[in-house]
């Protein structure tokens, strides 16, 4: 697997785990709230993050004007519909099986970054989809011996990861902007949004304690989280950091069988392992050949050793850096990922 992939995968599997850890806490600490005081305070405490972490505009590309029509896509799908419909979700289901049923946002990922971006999917990549379908598809029939409520949970959950799916696959065309930034506007849109849907509706306000750890949880599974996937998509592309990310789930359902969770069944068992299948079948991809680089100009954060950035600088910066630089036409062969400088077709 070459370096970008190495990154990339490291990256999304620390978004994983930070996400996945803060699935069944929300759930347990979420009980009596509304959904959308519960998302209200996620994405607060990401918000806050975000503008923690922020980078001189010397490291990394602003947010523009022209992004604002995709930010608010992004919040609304990714800090609004996701969240309310997982927080809803989790308090009619078994946190196990919501954990398991959010690998589907990698299918949901996957296909529409090949609907939209055309990443490649190849045999491999389109039997990882079938797995996960079939993964999640076994989830449902387990919830559903256990009557209506429980199946209206998971099924809330579904909707949580096709928002998320989308949330994902938009958020590509911000990936070369600051993370930093990306997180704080894109939370800052869903707390605002949520903060006023629960005030209108009257859901009940939050024990201190409760609400200090939503908070908590927002910054790090949110945030965090977030922010390295974001850095993850700039290496490797949103379909492939969509399948690393589906280990998120299966550490959630570990940390929710810690918590006390003991709804676990062999129906449920069997979609995890189908689940984790997929993953792994997509993860064990390798994509190389001949393709051509057309000239284009863009701003992004960059160093000159990838092989892509031998433009000049009177004086060489140290390090990562960003402005506005333009690629030459080139023509080479090497393992490579969908990142911003792979988005050629397949014939």
């Amino acid at each position: 697997m070459n370096a970008p992939a190495l990154r990339g995968g490291a990256l999304a599997l620390l978004a994983a785990a930070l996400f996945g850890i803060s699935t069944p806490l929300v759930q347990s600490f979420g009980v009596g709230l509304g959904p959308f005081t519960t998302a209200a305070l996620l994405y607060a405490g990401a918000a806050a993050i975000g503008a923690l972490l922020r980078k001189p505009i010397e490291r990394e590309a602003r947010l523009m004007a022209s992004d604002t029509p995709r930010l608010l896509a992004v919040a609304a799908f990714g800090a609004v519909v996701g969240p309310v419909a997982l927080a809803w979700g989790l308090q009619r289901t078994s946190g196990t099986s919501a954990s398991l049923m959010l690998t589907l946002e990698a299918l949901f990922t996957a296909v529409l970054a090949w609907l939209l971006y055309r990443e490649t999917m190849d045999r491999r990549v389109w039997a990882a989809m079938a797995l996960l379908l079939v993964g999640g598809a076994t989830l449902v029939l387990d919830q559903g011996r256990f009557g209506g409520t429980q199946l209206a949970g998971l099924v809330a959950v579904l909707v949580a990861t096709a928002a998320w799916g989308a949330d994902n696959t938009l958020s590509r065309a911000l990936a070369e902007r600051d993370p930093g930034q990306v997180v704080m506007a894109k939370a800052a849109l869903g707390a605002t949004a949520t903060a006023i849907a629960a005030w209108l509706l009257g859901e009940p306000l939050p024990r201190l304690s409760a609400g200090l750890v939503l908070l908590a949880v927002g910054a790090t599974g949110y945030g965090l989280s977030l922010r390295f996937y974001l850095l993850a998509q700039r290496e490797f592309g949103a379909a492939r950091t969509g399948s690393v990310f589906a280990f998120a789930p299966f550490i959630g359902a570990l940390v929710a069988f810690g918590l006390g969770d003991r709804s676990a069944s062999w129906m449920m068992a069997g979609g995890g392992v189908l689940m984790l299948a997929g993953v792994l079948v997509h993860l064990l991809e390798r994509h190389q050949h001949e393709h051509t680089h057309q000239a284009m100009q863009h701003e992004h954060a960059h160093t000159h050793d990838d092989g892509h950035h031998n433009h000049e600088h009177e004086v060489m910066p140290a390090g990562s850096h960003s402005h506005s630089h333009r690629h030459q036409p080139a023509r080479h062969s090497h393992a490579h990922v969908p990142d911003a400088h792979h988005t050629h077709d397949h014939h």
